[in-house]
């Protein structure tokens, strides 16, 4: 389980370089700091149950975000 948020870690960081590169600076920092969340929980040697609660937490705080975000925070139709 270790391995698979060391994967986690790799691709949220090239998503960050990618984000960087395309000059989406927030969402490349948002992506920088997945990565680095990732790696560092990588390197705890946890139980796998404790690394499932982790990544469950991590998804259910991420749909809240983005269900907010996506709901209130968006313009309707502001893509124009």
């Amino acid at each position: 389980m270790p391995k698979m948020f060391r994967v986690m870690a790799f691709w949220t960081g090239v998503f960050a370089v990618m984000a960087l590169a395309g000059g989406l600076l927030p969402m490349s920092f948002l992506f920088f700091a997945n990565a680095i969340f990732f790696l560092t929980v990588s390197y705890l040697s946890l139980s796998e149950r404790t690394y499932i609660y982790i990544f469950g937490a991590y998804l259910t705080l991420f749909f809240v975000g983005f269900t907010y975000w996506s709901a209130f925070m968006m313009v309707p139709g502001g893509s124009q």
